[in-house]
This record gives structure tokens, sequence and C-alpha cells, in this order.
């Protein structure tokens, strides 16, 4: 069984046929996916496919792209939102200096915020972290809020293993897989069994050999085949560690 950490099946690429991917996902032993808010929109449209599908959860929050239209009544309303039964964490948040789509003060300011909230509520909590490694990590000590996952992690092992002095949990995507990726492959062969987990981040870094194509969560095993190559060790096995992983963060 494999479980999807972080998809965004509410994405408009999937509207021409949502239901047909969805139900090959089981068929496919994917047996779990967490759908990701990004917005407050979308954050509702993840409870609506969360309540609509028995394997699917929702997580809720505001992406540092969206940082600058975010407002106190917005924090309201994620608060609320997060008492839905089938919401199981905050996110994704955090800081992206990659696009600076919105300024950086009001991206820290907003991420304290959620991740205030998180702490005040006792909710897992999904980090988006792009180009701002230092800024994030100041915030996350500061906070110290302990339940989190740096989603589709990038970063060195040095910063993994901040990471995980932290308590946090690390999330390996499509990128593993790139031709091009170097340095992370000493990330995945460095994190404990305990301390990762597998998504696709759907429709964006599908693995290869279907890179290129939109992504979807039976493309994850691509990637789960990587990590056991990595770690020298058999899909079955990461499958299961995996799976367990993310249900314990996730408290399913």
């Amino acid at each position: 069984m494999f479980f999807d950490s972080h998809a965004h099946y509410d994405d408009e690429r999937f509207n021409e046929d949502r239901e047909e991917v969805l139900k090959l996902l089981k068929e496919n032993n994917i047996t779990r996916v967490v759908n990701i808010g990004a917005d407050i929109p979308t954050s509702k449209n993840a409870i609506n496919l969360a309540n609509k599908y028995d394997f699917i959860y929702a997580s809720v929050g505001v992406h540092p792209h969206e940082a600058e239209s975010m407002t106190d009544d917005d924090i309201l309303l994620i608060k609320e939102m997060s008492k839905e039964e089938k919401v199981v964490a905050i996110g994704e948040i955090g800081l992206d200096y990659y696009y600076d789509n919105s300024p950086r003060d009001v991206q820290k300011y907003w991420f304290e915020a959620q991740l205030d909230l998180a702490k005040e509520i006792n909710m897992p909590v999904v980090i988006h972290m792009r180009d701002a490694t230092e800024d994030t990590i100041s915030i996350l000590k500061n906070i110290n809020h302990k339940d989190c996952v740096i989603h589709c992690f990038s970063g060195s092992r040095e910063t993994a293993k901040i990471m995980l002095d932290l308590g946090y949990y690390i999330s390996f995507a499509g990128p593993v897989t790139f031709k091009n990726a170097k340095g992370i492959l000493d990330v995945v062969s460095f994190v404990p069994d305990d301390r990762f987990f597998i998504e696709t981040d759907c429709p964006y870094l599908t693995p290869e050999p279907n890179r290129g194509k939109r992504n979807n969560s039976i493309y994850m095993i691509d990637t789960a085949k990587k990590i056991a190559e990595i770690r020298n060790t058999t899909l079955e096995h990461i499958a299961k560690i995996t799976f367990d992983n993310a249900s314990s963060f996730y408290r399913i």
C-alpha cells in the first residue's frame, strides 16, 4: 500500500477526468492521499474532495505565494476548517524566496500566524520551503511546534539534519528520480527509516520516466523505486515505512 502525502487533485488540470483518475488510484494500491490546500478556496476544495472519497484527507492553509492577500479573517477561516473531521493538517504554509510572489516580510508574518495557529490547535503542519532555509529554520525554532514535515525536500544534508534534530519529517517527491538530482540523493540515503515519506505534489513534479506528463499518485511508485534503489532495500519496505510514517504524522 502507498500513501501519497501531498497532492493537489482539486487543481484545474484534473477537471476533465478527476473521477477517473481517482478511481484508478485504489486499483494501483494507492490507498491514502492528503489533498493540500494552498489558499482559502483550494482548502475548501480539499475538504470537499476528502468528504467525497473515503481514502482522501485534507490539509488547509495559505501558501506563501498568496500571503499578500491574507487577512485576519483567513486565520479564523482556517481555524474553523481545521475542525472538519477529515482535515488532518495545516498547510501548505511557509516561505518561497524563489518566486517572491509576496513580499518577504508579509510571507514571514503569515507563516508565523498560521504556525502559531497550528500549535494552538495541536495540528501537524506541512511546510513549503524554497530558497528560504535560514528564515524558515529561524521561525520554526522560535515558534517551536514539533509536528512538521518539510514537503518536497530539496535542501542539503546539513539542512536535513537540522530538520531531523528539530523532530520533523522529510518528504521526497519526483525530483529524486531526475537525471540532474545529486545533492538530494545524499539526503535520501541519510534520513532514518522512521523520518520520511513520499509525495507527488501532483499535478506537478512528475518523476522519471514520465517527466513532462501530468503527475498523479500512481507515479509515486517510480519515486519509491528510486528511493529503494538508493537505500539498497526493497520497494515493499519503502512502501510500508512511508505509509506508516505518513499515517503516524497525520494521525490517521
